[in-house]
Order: C-alpha cells, then structure tokens, then sequence
C-alpha cells in the first residue's frame, strides 16, 4: 500500500487551542511555486474535513488551478482579496464567504494583507506537495 501525500492524520482530540500550532511556511500549492508570504495552521482533521487557518501577504498571488478531489469554503476574517472562480470575478472582503468546487478552475490576490479559514471536505493536503 503506498503513502498518498494528500492525506492529512485525523486529529485525536476533540479541543485543540490554536496558539500550540507553529505557522507552515507554503512552499507550493498543488504543485505550483508560491509566491510571497502564505502560512498556515491546519487546526482540525476530521474524518470527512480540515479547517485550515492561513495568512496571505499583500501581493500574494495564488495562480489559477482546480481540485479534482475536494470543495473547499473559505470565509475571510481580515483583508481584502481578488477572486477568480470559474467564470465569477469579484472582491472578497472581511466577512465575505466563498466556494472553490470540486473540478472549477481558481485564482486570487491578496489586495491586502489576508487572514481566512478554509474547510476542506474530504480533509486534502495541498500545500508543499510537489513544485
């Protein structure tokens, strides 16, 4: 049985505090270089989700890209960011709520310094994978 590098260990607690998480530095997102300061903290695996903390820079630009084995939601607690996802073109601000769906090809900006969640469901590691 070989390793799949995407799948992430199920978290044993039920409670976890978010400060005893290190910040990860993204190297690479689906195989592509990042660009910038992006880090990360994934908080929670579950057996059907993650919920992922992550910081964007200003003048990050995470390139276009799809996932063919996972949907995320992300909701923006502070910032301002640039979203391409399928044919939709907007701006995201704090507060605000998107979806990246399975297959749909995506992209963004952090037009200023960013800090969102995402929830991954099936729990997918996409980051440092590959570059």
């Amino acid at each position: 049985m070989t390793h799949d590098p995407r799948t992430l260990p199920r978290t044993t607690s039920v409670c976890v505090h978010g400060a005893q998480f290190a910040p990860l530095r993204m190297m690479a997102l689906e195989g592509q270089d990042s660009s910038g300061v992006v880090d990360l903290k994934p908080l929670m695996v579950g057996e059907t989700m993650v919920l992922v903390e992550i910081f964007e820079q200003a003048g990050v630009a995470v390139p276009m890209h799809t996932h063919d084995d996972h949907e995320s939601v992300v909701y923006l607690v502070k910032g301002r960011m640039h979203l391409v996802i399928g044919e939709e073109v907007f701006e995201a601000r704090a507060g605000d709520t998107w979806r990246h769906p399975i297959g749909v090809p995506h992209s963004s900006v952090a037009l200023e310094d960013c800090l969102a969640v995402e929830v991954k469901s099936p729990p997918r590691k996409t980051w440092n994978i590959g570059s």
